[in-house]
């Protein structure tokens, strides 16, 4: 059996699916994904399809862009609520989010709602069901390989928000949770964890003025105080067409074989 990691699929359904067949995909391996599955490319549906039922051997990590996937379908139900609409017609749903559009511009700012109504006609109930789907995913996702501790997150891994105290950072984070989905250099700078690895995403290699950039190859950092692997995998397949860098990247934990489509 082989462990594989991806990450930052951003709505690219066929790359996906090119990179399961080029690592010989099967039912005795296990795949972790740690999350951003929707925005920014052109299949956010199929994803969110492919999300409802990946497979008992595939586990999905949120990301930050699934996580305001789900606030969007949040606020869209108090609207439902307030107005007593139905959650079964699809021109209800777009009274709703048009309402929610008027509240706020930041609203589904990837217009991937929009898109999902206008295209596909979706009603919020299935919205809805996609939402509790985000919902029910761990925001970070831990195992063992050759007896060392291996953290799969969306951004970065901190045992706990006391670890941050007094540092001078990039962001700021609420909670642990803001840290999980968000942390960019600061992830690397004091997250970790001890004797162990961190798989992660979301800062794609291919933007040059981030720490983790690597021309749009796969990201590899140690850090001797902690005897800590670091990983980005997020290596900019979403910004493909204005970075020809940017890959789609999977890891094998096993042997950390890097595969790129």
């Amino acid at each position: 059996m082989s462990t594989y990691v991806m990450t930052d699929i951003h709505g690219h359904y066929d790359p996906m699916k090119r990179m399961l067949d080029k690592i010989g995909f099967s039912a005795g391996d296990r795949m972790i994904l740690a999350g951003d599955y929707i925005d920014r490319g052109p299949d956010s549906y199929k994803m969110l399809k492919w999300i409802e039922s990946p497979g008992e051997n595939v586990i999905l990590v949120r990301g930050n862009h699934d996580e305001e996937f789900r606030c969007y379908v949040e606020v869209m139900g108090m609207i439902f609520e307030k107005y007593g609409l139905k959650t079964s017609s699809p021109e209800d749903t777009i009274r709703a989010y048009r309402t929610a559009r008027g509240l706020s511009s930041y609203f589904d700012v990837y217009g991937t709602v929009g898109n999902l109504m206008e295209e596909k006609r979706m009603s919020f109930h299935q919205l809805s069901e996609w939402a509790k789907c985000i919902k029910n995913m761990p925001y970070f996702y831990e195992t063992a390989i050759k007896g060392k501790r291996c953290i799969i997150v969306h951004g970065g891994y901190v045992e706990s928000l006391a670890c941050l105290e007094g540092a001078d950072m990039d962001g700021s984070y609420d909670s642990l949770e803001d840290f999980y989905l968000k942390a960019r250099d600061d992830a690397y700078i004091y997250g970790g964890v001890e004797h162990g690895m961190v798989i992660a995403g979301h800062t794609p290699t291919t933007a040059m003025y981030e720490l983790p950039f690597n021309h749009g190859n796969v990201y590899r950092f140690y850090d001797e105080e902690t005897d800590c692997i670091f990983y980005d995998l997020d290596c900019g397949y979403a910004f493909k067409d204005i970075e020809p860098e940017g890959k789609l990247a999977c890891l094998r934990l096993e042997d950390e074989r890097i595969f790129y489509v």
